[in-house]
């Protein structure tokens, strides 16, 4: 998993953000992480998007995985030669959890007598802060990196503990074994499902009429969990369609985009992997694609998402007609056919219908005048 780290001035900018600073104005972002979720929405929402939250997961309580201890126990017995860190929450729970076991200092002295290997910087921060030393690092914080390493020097006969996380790449643990290493598992935190949760279904339905810009995630089994709930509601190609279509996805990272990658979705993923680069990246994929500007001669127009400003003067909107004028903004001036747009708003080529939602929009601006109709042929602005 990619996990999110906190804010921090390095990775986002909050600390020099100004009120007046609100780069996701009139957008939609939905959210599906549970833990740290509070971060990432405060983040949003201070740069002025709506934030739509529906955990895809949540991780299970300590007291009740049982089978942590057990794994635990066997590590410490076995005495391993080699151990691999993969996340930074996972090597603290970890610890805590032995510690609440009356396990800790035998886990500690076990993986201080063992070479560790860790999976990216913060994996390596977790396992010094525990009074433990590495002797490798991956370059590009995947489990596929550390095994290559581990595979060229060997580890044929050796004893291997591997640290998991909510979502296990099965195909590296395969590796290690076929290469003769015997391989032990521990994972100190289980993804499950929201108890008794609707917010995942209204995202999905969300997502599928448009009603969302961007949709994040911060880690692969949310992802998989999101599809395993459209299954259930019949919506799952109606949602795939609407995420490869109408609706972005950003991921904090490689391991959390593979699971949109394998069924064709190409999401926005940050060079660095840490929320701050997340939200910098969400933040100019809109502002890049999805801000439409326009001088007319009913002054100066901006559309940002749902937020629409004319002469910098908020103007409100409902659907049908923000759809309208967004159209009409992407042809800059050009006339658009009265057949082409009773398709984009499904009015079935019904006249009266395209009628009613061009005078809404007009009623709705400051100038009606704005929304020009060209006889016989359709729709513009006049620029």
């Amino acid at each position: 998993m990619n996990a999110i780290a906190p804010l921090d001035p390095e990775t986002n900018p909050d600390a020099r953000l100004e009120a007046s600073d609100a780069p996701l104005e009139g957008f939609r972002i939905g959210v599906t992480s549970h833990r740290r979720s509070r971060d990432l929405i405060e983040a949003l929402e201070r740069r002025g998007a709506e934030v739509l939250h529906a955990p895809a997961l949540k991780i299970a309580p300590v007291q009740e995985d049982v089978s942590l201890i057990e794994d635990s126990k066997a590590i410490i017995a076995a005495r391993p030669d080699i151990c691999i860190a993969t996340t930074a929450y996972g090597m603290r729970r970890w610890c805590e959890a032995a510690d609440t076991f009356g396990i800790g200092e035998e886990l500690l002295e076990t993986l201080g007598a063992c070479r560790m290997f860790v999976r990216g910087p913060k994996a390596r921060g977790a396992v010094r802060a525990a009074g433990l030393a590495d002797v490798g690092i991956s370059s590009d914080e995947t489990t596929a990196t550390l095994v290559d390493m581990l595979l060229a020097e060997g580890v044929r006969g050796k004893t291997v503990a591997v640290q998991l996380h909510g979502y296990t790449d099965v195909r590296q643990l395969e590796r290690l074994r076929m290469s003769g290493a015997n391989v032990l598992t521990v994972t100190p935190y289980r993804w499950v499902k929201p108890d008794g949760e609707d917010r995942l279904p209204r995202l999905i339905e969300a997502v599928c009429n448009g009603s969302l810009d961007v949709l994040t995630f911060t880690s692969a089994p949310a992802v998989d969990a999101l599809w395993s709930t459209a299954h259930e509601m019949g919506m799952y190609q109606q949602l795939i369609e609407a995420l490869k279509t109408t609706v972005t996805t950003a991921v904090v990272g490689p391991v959390t985009a593979q699971p949109l990658l394998d069924v064709g979705i190409q999401p926005l993923v940050p060079e660095r992997y840490r929320m701050g680069a997340l939200i910098r990246l969400v933040c100019e994929h809109l502002a890049l694609n999805h801000v439409r500007r326009l001088e007319t001669r009913s002054g100066s127009i901006e559309l940002r998402g749902r937020s629409l400003r004319i002469d910098g003067e908020p103007v409100d909107l409902a659907p049908a007609p923000l759809l309208l004028l967004r159209a009409l903004l992407g042809a800059g001036g050009s006339v658009l056919s009265r057949e082409s747009l009773s398709e984009l708003l499904e009015l079935r080529g019904s006249v009266h219908a395209l009628d009613m939602t061009v005078s809404r929009l007009r009623s709705a601006l400051p100038d009606g005048r704005l929304v020009e109709t060209v006889v016989k042929r359709g729709y513009r602005l006049r620029v």
